[in-house]
C-alpha cells in the first residue's frame, strides 16, 4: 500500500511544511518555522501526521546551523523513497521511463522503441513500461506522463499532439484505469519547468522561462512562482512568434515563425536546399564549426530567430532567468556524442546578440542559459509532475 492510500488529512500548514521538506530534504524545526512563517507549535502539529505516515523522520539533535546559542536544533528529514513516482516521456520514436523518489532522484530508468503511434498502442506500451518499473517497488504510487502538444493537465486529456498525430485522447484516465495508479499528464515542456520549479534553477525565483529547441520550439513560463497553463492549456507559444513575414512556411500555416527557422526540420530543410541532404543537427553544427558557409548562415539565422523569440518573452514577462534547452542543444543521442556536447554552441552568440537588440530596457538583464538535455530529463520532469500532485494533494479525500 502506498502512503497516499492511507493518508491522514493535512492542514494547510502541514501541506506547506511537506512542500518545504520535499524541496530541501531536511531542516530543523526552527528553520521550518522561519521559512514557512509558522509558529513552533504549528510546526509540531504539521509534522506529526507526516512522521506517523513514515514520510518524515526526526534524526535527533544537531548543533544549530544558524549560529545561535542555546539548545541544538532537532532535524526533520524527508524519507524520500517512502513514495516513488514513475515518469514517462512520450516521443514519436521512443518511450523514456524513470522511477524517482520524492526529491526526484532517479532510481531506475528504461528506454523502449515505440511500436505504433496509435493512442491505444501507446497506452499499452506505457502500461507495460510502468508495470516493469514498478515490479519489486511497493512504494511506487503515482505516474506522470509528458507529451508534446496541447495538454489539459487538470483532466489528463491530450487535445492535440501534432508529432503523434493525436486528437482528443483521454490519456490520463486510460493509464490510471490500466495501472491503478494516480496519473498526471502534462505538456512535456511544462513538465520540464515543473522539475526546475521544485528542484532546479526555478527554486527561489518568481519568474522563469524555459525554451526547448528541437523538432519544435517549445516554451513554458513560471510567473509569480506558478507554472502558467493558460485558459485553454496553451501559453508561451514562442515557436510561433513572427520573425520574418517572408520566411519559410510553418506547419501552423504562417510564414517566418521561430519554429520554421530554428526548429530541426527547418534547419535541415534549408541545408537540403543548399545541397546537403541526409544530415542531422549535429552534422550541421560540425559543418558550421569548420566554417562551411551554408551551415554558418543557417544556424546564425536560427540563433537570431530564437533570440527574437526570447526577447519577446522578456519584454512581456520580465523573466529573471531564461533557460534554452532541448534535444538540439545537447545531442546525447548516441554513444559517440556525449550529453555535454552542445550542438548549438555555434548558435549561442547569435541568440544573445538578437536578444540584446530586441529586449527592451531592463528586460535585457534577464540571465540566459543554454543547457544540454537528455531525454531522461524529460521523463524526470514527468515524474516531478507526479510528485507535485502527490505533495499538494496528500491527505485530501
Amino acid at each position: 500500500m502506498s502512503a497516499r492510500s492511507a493518508a491522514p488529512a493535512l492542514s494547510p500548514a502541514g501541506t506547506r511544511v511537506f512542500q518545504e521538506l520535499v524541496r530541501s530534504g531536511d531542516a530543523s524545526r526552527t528553520a521550518l518555522a522561519r521559512d514557512t512563517g509558522l509558529t513552533p507549535g504549528a510546526i509540531t502539529r504539521a509534522v506529526r501526521p507526516l512522521l506517523e505516515a513514515g514520510l518524515l523522520l526526526e534524526t535527533g539533535d544537531r548543533a544549530s546551523t544558524d549560529g545561535a546559542l542555546g539548545r541544538p536544533a532537532t532535524m526533520v528529514t524527508l524519507q524520500a523513497e517512502a513514495h516513488q513516482s514513475i515518469g514517462v516521456k512520450v516521443t514519436a520514436d521512443q518511450l523514456f521511463g524513470v522511477v524517482c523518489d520524492l526529491r526526484c532522484q532517479v532510481l531506475d530508468e528504461v528506454t523502449v522503441p515505440v511500436r505504433d503511434h496509435g493512442p491505444e498502442a501507446i497506452v499499452e506500451q506505457i502500461v507495460e513500461l510502468v508495470n516493469g518499473l514498478r515490479a519489486g517497488r511497493p512504494a511506487v504510487g503515482s505516474v506522470g506522463v509528458a507529451v508534446s502538444g496541447d495538454v489539459d493537465a487538470a483532466s489528463g486529456h491530450v487535445a492535440y499532439s501534432p508529432f503523434l498525430a493525436w486528437r482528443d485522447v483521454p490519456l490520463g484516465d486510460e493509464i490510471a484505469r490500466r495501472t491503478g495508479l494516480t496519473t498526471t499528464v502534462e505538456n512535456d515542456v511544462r513538465a520540464l519547468l515543473t522539475g526546475e520549479r521544485w528542484y532546479g534553477v526555478g527554486r527561489g525565483i518568481s519568474s522563469l522561462a524555459l525554451v526547448t529547441v528541437g523538432t519544435g520550439i517549445g516554451c513554458a513560463l513560471l510567473v509569480n512562482g506558478q507554472v502558467v497553463h493558460g485558459e485553454f492549456g496553451v501559453a508561451g507559444e514562442v515557436g510561433h512568434v513572427l520573425v520574418d513575414p517572408d520566411g519559410p512556411l510553418c506547419h501552423c500555416g504562417n510564414r517566418g515563425c521561430v519554429e520554421a527557422i530554428a526548429g530541426s526540420a527547418g534547419i535541415l530543410g534549408r541545408m537540403a536546399e543548399a545541397g546537403f541532404d541526409g544530415l542531422g543537427i549535429g552534422d550541421v553544427a560540425d559543418l558550421a564549426r569548420s566554417g562551411q558557409p551554408d551551415a554558418v548562415r543557417v544556424l546564425a539565422d536560427a540563433g537570431r530567430a530564437v533570440g527574437i523569440g526570447i526577447a519577446t518573452i522578456a519584454n512581456l514577462l520580465g523573466a529573471q532567468h531564461i533557460v534554452i534547452t532541448g534535444e538540439a542543444i545537447g545531442s546525447g543521442s548516441g554513444p559517440d556524442r556525449p550529453v555535454d556536447e552542445q550542438d548549438y554552441d555555434v548558435m549561442d552568440p547569435h541568440v544573445r546578440s538578437a536578444f540584446e537588440q530586441r529586449a527592451f530596457g531592463s528586460a535585457a538583464r534577464s540571465a540566459i542559459e543554454l543547457r544540454p538535455l537528455r531525454f531522461v530529463d524529460w521523463a524526470r520532469g514527468a515524474a516531478a509532475c507526479a510528485v507535485e500532485h502527490f505533495v499538494t494533494s496528500y491527505g485530501r479525500s
